[in-house]
């Protein structure tokens, strides 16, 4: 047995014949266009979770741009705060973008002619705090603004000249320098984290436990996907949490537009773990913006599990999104399909997105290890199941992590057992378990040799509500009512 000192919860095998966590923690890694933000560097912008509750407050934080591409966290600034169904927070973002080393080599050369003491030009590749004039002190001669929402740099003269023209210099980002190493990261031997790894600041900076994690442009590929699905198993040495991530529409320059061809790729690629879910394809909403599937999902998992006071008991799927359309690719002819051919995709643990009830929802309640008629763990059937048993070990460790140290008397074993039955009975009583939920204090679990060196288990039995996947109405015809004809009063 390793060496233990702490409050700690495993998952074991399934067994088939007042809740604390409240808040519901929904992490974003990528790209935000922080060479916006002056005095970036000192703010710990780069690989450093930072929290955001608003789109007001994205922009003043990390900034805000709508090229989605460049800067990959804007489609989940906009789907949690920008949203028709409605607005879903706070988050937590990674940003790895860092100015001082994903930039141009090359400084950019502006001619600024000044109208009224003012000139403006576009970008949201600037670096502002590279702004320079040359003979000029900012605050001194002129001031220097920005507007998130028209993207473009103000420069104000403080001693006015009429129809002034300047050269300007500065230095822009390039992040086709961003790679997947860097959404990866590490964890260094001086305490230095980058990239995945800083989602481990989450808990000692913020005070919250990871819940959901989703990497909008980074999660298709496999490498990301990987290290996101080994960084939500018992992070900081404890927290399990789940991840969203998307099937791309091309890989390697072969379109990936059909259902067999996303399926095969994502059994291809490992894309397959109980503690995720996985999109295919992308969606399209009323405005014409383009979003990842992943960040949908992670976004409505979080409004549903906030509907529940955080007990993630009910699955996002048939829930209500902003979009208009499935989207295949820019190129692409398809006009989408609708819920029997979503199907196909879910019973192979791919989730989508289809039209149905009069609006357009998610739709698939699996993890991407279920397959249809295929062997795997109970737990792996539905994205409820293993995210109920991921909310009760958190739960334990957060309300026992306290108590590490003290005495442990035969009363405090009750005590622990005590409270933990009141729990599962609130659970049971909300609906998220049903049958009888049990833990106990197990001679066989605890030997004498384990618990000389302070060391104590406690065994939890539990069946989680199953989701209302499916219902048939069995309808038959018969002759009986031709004998109303003859029948006497």
């Amino acid at each position: 047995m390793a060496y233990l000192h702490g409050a700690y919860g495993e998952i074991g095998e399934s067994k088939v014949a007042s809740v604390t966590q409240a808040d519901v923690v929904a992490a974003y890694i990528g790209t935000a266009p922080v060479n916006l933000i002056r005095g970036y560097a000192d703010k710990d912008l780069v690989n450093m979770p930072v929290k955001v509750t608003n789109m007001s407050e994205v922009q003043s934080l990390v900034g805000y741009s709508d090229d989605w591409e460049t800067f990959t966290l804007g489609s989940a600034f906009a789907e949690h705060f920008d949203n028709t169904v409605g607005n879903v927070g706070p988050i937590y973002i990674v940003n790895v973008l860092d100015p001082a080393v994903h930039k141009s080599a090359q400084k950019t050369t502006k001619a600024l002619t000044f109208t009224d003491g003012k000139a403006e030009f576009e970008s949201d590749k600037i670096i502002l705090d590279t702004f320079a004039i040359a003979d000029k002190a900012e605050g001194v001669d002129y001031a220097l603004s920005y507007s998130m929402a028209k993207h473009t740099v103000t420069v104000t003269l403080l001693k006015e000249t009429d129809g002034a023209e300047l050269s300007a210099t500065f230095d822009t980002v390039d992040t086709s320098k961003v790679q997947a190493a860097d959404i990866i990261g590490e964890r260094t031997e001086t305490g230095e984290y980058t990239g995945l790894a800083s989602m481990a600041l989450l808990y000692q900076y913020h005070n919250v436990v990871l819940n959901i994690l989703a990497a909008p442009g980074w999660s298709h590929i496999p490498a990301v996907y990987k290290a996101m699905v080994s960084t939500v198993q018992k992070l900081n040495g404890h927290w399990d949490g789940f991840v969203h991530a998307d099937v791309p529409l091309e890989d390697k320059g072969t379109k990936i537009d059909t259902l067999a061809k996303a399926q095969k790729w994502a059994i291809d690629n490992g894309y397959t773990s109980e503690f995720s879910k996985v999109y295919w394809p992308k969606i399209k909403d009323g405005s014409g913006r383009i979003f990842w599937l992943s960040t949908v999902g992670a976004a409505t998992m979080q409004r549903v599990d906030l509907s529940h006071d955080g007990v993630p008991f009910e699955s996002p799927s048939n829930k209500e999104i902003m979009a208009t359309s499935q989207y295949f690719g820019e190129d692409s002819k398809s006009r989408g399909f609708d819920q029997e051919t979503a199907n196909k995709l879910n019973e192979k643990g791919i989730t989508t997105a289809c039209f149905w009830g009069g609006r357009w929802v998610l739709w698939g309640p699996h993890t991407a290890a279920y397959k249809y008629n295929g062997s795997m763990d109970a737990r792996a059937i539905f994205d409820v199941n293993i995210r109920m048993l991921e909310h009760i070990t958190n739960s334990f460790q957060k309300d026992h992590g306290t108590e590490i140290d003290s005495p442990m008397t035969p009363q405090d074993k009750d005590s622990v057992l005590n409270f933990e039955k009141e729990k599962l009975d609130t659970l049971l009583g909300i609906g998220a378990l049903i049958g009888t939920p049990s833990v106990e204090f197990v001679e066989s679990a605890n030997p004498t040799s384990n618990m000389l060196n302070g060391d104590f288990v406690w065994d939890f039995s539990v069946t989680n509500t199953p989701p209302f996947k499916s219902g048939t109405a069995r309808v038959c015809y018969t002759d009986e009512g031709f004998q109303s004809f003859f029948a006497t009063e």
